[in-house]
């Protein structure tokens, strides 16, 4: 069966990023492997001086989601047009995670009550990427 599932380029911030995502949402690292660890060199002029040492793949588990990522060869731009849905269980747990995600980024609609969720809002974090938190209304 077919899966989709996000791949996040960080530019430079990757190793950053997962470590900020361990702290704020539980991400669970799966793996981390470097541009210098490759089992195949990178053909030469393919990485900006200095990235030999960052993030070639990682991948991390947030809840039951594999989000992977990596620094890209230095020519990415900061992620637009999708948002990452946060689904917890309580309003304490949104409220702990908007405003660890929120640290340092953008809040873009801060949380509150709606028809579909008892707490929901949206962020970017420091790192660009959109983030939905909310916790699933009632059925």
């Amino acid at each position: 069966m077919p899966t989709v599932e996000p791949y996040l380029f960080f530019n430079g911030r990757a190793e950053e990023a997962v470590n900020f995502y361990v702290k704020t949402v539980g991400a669970k690292v799966e793996m981390l492997m470097r541009f210098d660890q490759s089992p195949e060199p990178m053909p030469p002029g393919m990485l900006p001086p200095g990235f030999e040492t960052k993030v070639m793949h990682a991948s991390v588990m947030i809840g039951n989601c594999r989000v992977m990522a990596s620094d890209g060869c230095g020519d990415t731009a900061a992620p637009a047009g999708f948002s990452l849905a946060l689904s917890v269980a309580t309003e304490a747990e949104a409220d702990r995670a908007f405003a660890a995600l929120s640290e340092g980024g953008k809040v873009i609609m801060p949380l509150t009550k709606t028809f579909w969720s008892p707490k929901y809002g949206q962020l970017k974090d420091k790192f660009g990427v959109q983030w939905m938190v909310m916790v699933p209304g009632q059925q």
